[in-house]
């Protein structure tokens, strides 16, 4: 049987969909990229804004008016919040909320009588890193969320916190370095509230892949500033822990983050990016940013500016705020008018394209090992070029004559020069 896999939203997403993947292909099915070739879809919704769930929702639709031969299956967060609305769309035949996707594979094969003795078709051990080529590939180590800010729905949607076990973590990772990958990502729904229900933590699971694994890069996903723990900095000393991370800081203004629930102030934000750059050289920091939350005035906007610039991000997701039905913040009085938050959010791009190039800049003369991916179209001098990652998430190129041995799923150094277009081209 034919499966496509189709995902929004996060990288926890993502890391299900490489899950089931797994799944189905132990049961003797086959991953297919192409929708209209399938005789099942499974989608991992999203709905984390109002418009996530509307694209999930289009997506739907748009995936069975191609394929209206395909069984369809929907999951995630959409799905979740809204079972009765998803399981009537049309074509959809079954919705399994967040609380059974550990169960997707099995429930789907058997409630949709799609249960049978099928030919092998993969590979002993090989499984379909669909969303990130076979470079990389996301690892969830744990889901739902214990906190509550107040404009989140995803901890509604997700639930409780629940981690995987140590070991289950550590032989995945082995089974994807036994495949090539050379760099996992490891995500979760509250990644730094990882061990809480299984008597570990964070630091704790990442000393033991590190003993217990050889894979060659380890990132992690999005954390949370008030879950690093004390010298939690220390061990970037090693240098399969990429020195990276996304840590959301939401707003600048410490009003407007206590009207969010946020538990970390800006000064304490100021001291672990400070921790960060004193100790990793070259380390970079990327944050979320929401422009235009329930009451946010004009000083508030003007303080949340000042301290991301005064900050400096490599990178910046920004988040004009919409009323998410179901949380604290809808109810909140005095919602923003949306050319307010139209007019903040282009001061903040406009900030941040300035500042991710400052960071570029001081990355150039540098040498990096960077992990290479497939190439791209022919350049008009007849090379080719083909793009990577340092270790602290910088996206660099090169240029390749054709006949050169492919780069692509090794690990090489290479020599930052300058910026084209936006772009650091490398020497390798």
């Amino acid at each position: 049987m034919q499966i496509h896999l189709r995902t929004l939203g996060c990288r926890l997403n993502e890391a299900e969909l490489e899950t089931w993947a797994q799944g189905f292909q132990n049961a003797g099915h086959q991953i297919t990229r192409e929708s209209g070739r399938a005789d099942l879809i499974v989608i991992n919704s999203c709905a984390v804004t109002q418009d996530a769930a509307r694209k999930s929702r289009q997506l739907i639709r748009r995936i069975h008016r191609d394929n209206p031969a395909a069984k369809l299956v929907v999951s995630g967060c959409y799905a979740t919040l809204n079972q009765d609305e998803a399981s009537e769309l049309m074509g959809v035949d079954l919705v399994i909320s967040n609380r059974e996707k550990n169960q997707l594979v099995d429930k789907t094969l058997s409630e949709l009588n799609l249960v049978s003795m099928p030919n092998m078709a993969t590979e002993p051990g090989g499984i379909s890193l669909f969303s990130r080529g076979r470079q990389r590939a996301f690892v969830k180590v744990q889901d739902g969320c214990r906190y509550r800010c107040t404009f989140c729905i995803v901890t509604i949607a997700r639930g409780e916190e629940q981690s995987r076990p140590v070991k289950t973590i550590v032989d995945e990772i082995n089974h994807l370095a036994e495949q090539g990958i050379k760099e996992i990502i490891l995500t979760g729904v509250h990644l730094g509230g990882y061990g809480s229900d299984i008597n570990s933590h964070l630091s704790e699971l990442l000393q033991t892949i590190l003993a217990e694994t050889d894979i060659p890069r380890i990132r992690l996903g999005s954390l949370e500033p008030w879950d690093l723990p004390e010298n939690f900095f220390q061990l970037f000393e090693n240098q399969r822990l990429m020195p990276h991370l996304h840590l959301p800081l939401q707003s600048g203004s410490d009003t407007v983050l206590r009207r969010m629930a946020r538990r970390c102030k800006t000064e304490e934000f100021s001291k672990i990016v400070r921790q960060a750059r004193e100790q990793i050289p070259h380390f970079n920091l990327t944050t979320d940013i929401i422009v235009g939350f329930p009451g946010e005035t004009e000083q508030e906007w003007q303080e949340s500016y000042d301290f991301i610039q005064q900050t400096g991000f490599g990178h910046i997701h920004i988040f004009s705020y919409s009323p998410r039905q179901g949380t604290k913040a809808a109810t909140l009085p005095n919602q923003v008018p949306n050319e307010i938050k139209k007019r903040r959010s282009q001061q903040l791009h406009q900030l941040a394209k300035t500042m991710k190039t400052e960071f570029q800049q001081q990355n150039l003369g540098e040498s990096f090992p960077v992990l290479w991916e497939g190439q791209t179209d022919l350049q008009q001098d007849g090379r080719i070029k083909i793009f990577g990652y340092t270790p602290n998430y910088l996206r660099v190129f090169t240029l390749i004559n054709p006949e050169k041995k492919s780069l692509a799923n090794q690990i090489i150094p290479a020599n930052t020069l300058a910026i084209v277009n936006a772009e650091i081209i490398t020497d390798i």
